[in-house]
């Protein structure tokens, strides 16, 4: 393993080793990998994807994609995967899945990483050489992206404080110092086209101009974890990597370093997964899931969240027991796009959220809503749409906080407040049938311990100044689209 080591740590620093561009050496490592999947690919009962990780990483800005592939090993082993030592640029490696799915008559997507480490790049105007974004360029990447990893260990990226100043949930498992290595620190210019939301806002005005929208994507969650664990609870987080595995000494642990600036182990977030409206267990029914972006994320917990919208939606619909009938007999559920408003119309939206079974209560389900007006102006606002106990909104319509029942110093906290399900329809109050809009929704639980402070309390640890012990998990729906066309 020495060796191989001493490559990985060479790369960047020197010219690259010939063995990693060595056709018959990937094809090797390609087929092991494509023997596992088929091995433990049970159809109906556990799916394991063919796929592999590009990760261009230019001048340090993180563009990783996951490749997934529809295919099973006959049509996998054709081509050996695209990868980034060839080329850091996402167009090629667009261009190479056109070029898979022509020879092998194969299904390729591929999944962005969170953006917040690109330093501008994930969600840029241009194309990666600068130039304009052309309407064929926009096609293929909403062609070939369909969904998008919002939220993961190295940060949240749905939001950013900076960019959304009025939303009180905004500024949740955080990164922005700078790109992935630290080498480039952040600049609040960088923003806009590293977030989720801002990247969704930003592709309304895109398709304005140019008639495709690039950034129409879903939204899922993963744990980016290098341990081969699916640990990512608050009370059973394993970390990012096996040296900030549960210990009496990870908490302040550095994960990266560059000059003075760093990046701590306390800094990691416990998320996510991807959750996926499928019709069956098997590969093809979840990748055709992902392509229609029937995906939500969460930061952890199992929770189970429905959104669909409408015409005709009414107050009765939210007393339902199965929502979903509903949705899907008069509307369309995440992902989907509205087409043009019927004449004097206004969208409705069926909701739904069940709390993970083991898992913290609701505090309450708010949809977040962005459109572009009429002057090519961006806008965005949350609204809460259903949530626990008898709060009421005051006149500025802020509802009131759900109130805590952690107990930081025992690592503990109690379901007496919040939630077990949320269920209601909403009407968006300030539509306008000519605008571009999304919406999606967020569910929120109640506060509970962070696990930082499952740490503290099980090695008996002094805890770190300024590290956070309380959280307030979360999943993100995908949006729906309005789109006003003929």
């Amino acid at each position: 393993m020495k060796p191989y080591y001493d490559i990985v740590n060479s790369l960047g620093k020197e010219p690259l080793p010939e063995v990693l561009t060595n056709d018959r050496l990937t094809r090797s490592i390609w087929e092991e990998q494509i023997a596992a999947a088929e091995k433990f690919n049970e159809p109906g009962r556990f799916t394991a994807f063919i796929g592999y990780e590009w990760s261009s990483n230019t001048g340090g800005n993180n563009l990783h994609r996951v490749v997934v592939y529809r295919d099973g090993e006959d049509r996998a082993e054709q081509m050996i995967p695209f990868s980034s030592f060839i080329s850091e640029n996402p167009e090629d490696l667009w261009a190479w899945m056109k070029t898979y799915e022509a020879k092998t008559n194969g299904q390729l997507l591929a999944i962005p990483h969170n953006g917040n480490l690109s330093n501008g790049k994930m969600f840029q105007d241009t194309q990666f050489d600068g130039t304009p974004i052309t309407r064929d360029w926009a096609q293929t990447r909403a062609s070939f992206e369909p969904i998008y990893e919002v939220t993961q260990i190295k940060g949240d990226g749905e939001a950013h404080p900076f960019l959304s100043p009025n939303d009180e949930f905004a500024d949740y498992e955080t990164w922005d110092k700078g790109n992935l290595n630290l080498s480039v620190l952040k600049e609040e210019g960088m923003l806009r086209h590293e977030y989720g939301r801002s990247a969704l806002k930003l592709g309304l005005e895109l398709e304005q101009d140019i008639g495709v929208n690039p950034y129409q994507f879903g939204m899922i969650g993963s744990t980016d974890a290098h341990t081969g664990l699916a640990a990512v609870a608050e009370d059973n987080f394993f970390g990012k990597l096996p040296h900030v595995e549960p210990s009496d000494h990870r908490l302040g642990a550095t994960m990266v370093k560059f000059n003075e600036h760093a990046i701590v182990a306390d800094e990691i977030a416990a998320s996510g997964y991807a959750a996926v409206w499928a019709h069956e267990n098997t590969r093809e029914a979840i990748f055709d899931a992902m392509r229609r972006r029937e995906t939500y994320a969460t930061t952890g917990p199992r929770m189970t969240v429905r959104f669909f919208a409408g015409w005709d939606f009414t107050e009765e619909d939210s007393h339902t027991r199965r929502p979903a009938l509903e949705g899907y007999r008069r509307g369309i559920p995440m992902g989907g796009e509205l087409g043009k408003a019927p004449d004097g119309q206004v969208p409705t939206f069926l909701v739904a959220a069940l709390k993970d079974s083991i898992g913290a209560n609701l505090d309450r389900y708010q949809i977040v809503k962005g459109w572009l007006d009429s002057q090519g102006e961006l806008h965005e606002k949350v609204y809460d749409v259903a949530w626990s106990g008898e709060r009421t909104p005051d006149s500025t319509g802020k509802l009131p906080a759900v109130g805590s029942t952690v107990d930081v110093a025992n690592a503990t906290y109690t379901n007496t407040i919040g939630a077990t399900e949320l269920i209601a329809v909403w009407e968006d109050p300030e539509f306008d049938p000519a605008q571009r809009a999304f919406y999606y929704g967020r569910v929120i639980e109640i506060p509970t311990p962070r696990w930082t402070a499952y740490d503290v309390k099980h090695f008996n640890l002094d805890m770190p100044e300024g590290v956070p012990m309380v959280t307030q998990d979360r999943a993100y729906t995908s949006p729906i689209w309005y789109t006003p066309k003929p």
